[in-house]
């Protein structure tokens, strides 16, 4: 069960409906080989980078001076702020020129794993308990990692499926979501310090 849960928070904080609309809006331009290489790029980008930062959380607590409660709340208030840009974001906006490869920078970096992303990533690391626990963690990252991927992979479907009205509230319902998340990680900090 808290496969699932760390899975589905992790890919609604790499944001898939910002992550398509950019993806769409860039790549009109390229070939089916040319989308499905920057997809691939895009997806590995976000893995390595999630798991570099997974497994290293601890040593940037260490190296920084603060305590994990304290990169939580930071985290959750980075998390509102992405969750409040994700409820004004329209999908007609274009982000970048068309033509340009975006699989690094900005589509990995840091559309899907931004500052909220990355201050997730390492509380999640540095607050795992266990051998087994940092295993999950670390599936999940590969798994939400595969969703963008596939989300990449499929987005001309899924924009045709859901249209322009489609895609924003999409959109919207995953800022919602991830208000959620971040009202819950502030919590969690906050209550450390004042039990």
């Amino acid at each position: 069960m808290k496969f699932f849960g760390e899975t589905l928070k992790l890919f609604a904080l790499m944001a898939p409906p910002v992550a398509v609309t950019a993806f769409l809006s860039v790549s009109k331009q390229y070939d089916q080989g040319q989308k499905l290489a920057t997809a691939r790029k895009c997806a590995l980008a976000v893995f390595i980078l999630g798991i570099t930062l997974y497994f290293s959380g601890e040593r940037v607590f260490a190296f920084f001076g603060f305590t994990l409660d304290a990169f939580r709340i930071g985290a959750g208030a980075l998390l509102f702020l992405s969750a409040v840009s994700l409820m004004n974001e329209s999908p007609e906006k274009p982000f970048l020129p068309p033509g340009q490869d975006i699989s690094i920078v900005p589509l990995a970096v840091p559309l899907c794993m931004g500052p909220a992303s990355i201050g997730t990533v390492i509380v999640m690391g540095a607050s795992a308990a266990d051998t087994v626990e940092r295993a999950v963690g670390a599936f999940s990252l590969l798994t939400a990692s595969l969703g963008i991927y596939l989300s990449l992979r499929f987005s001309e479907v899924v924009q045709r499926r859901l249209g322009n009205v489609g895609m924003a509230v999409l959109s919207k319902l995953t800022g919602l979501l991830i208000a959620g998340i971040a009202a819950q990680v502030v919590f969690t900090g906050i209550h450390a310090f004042f039990p």
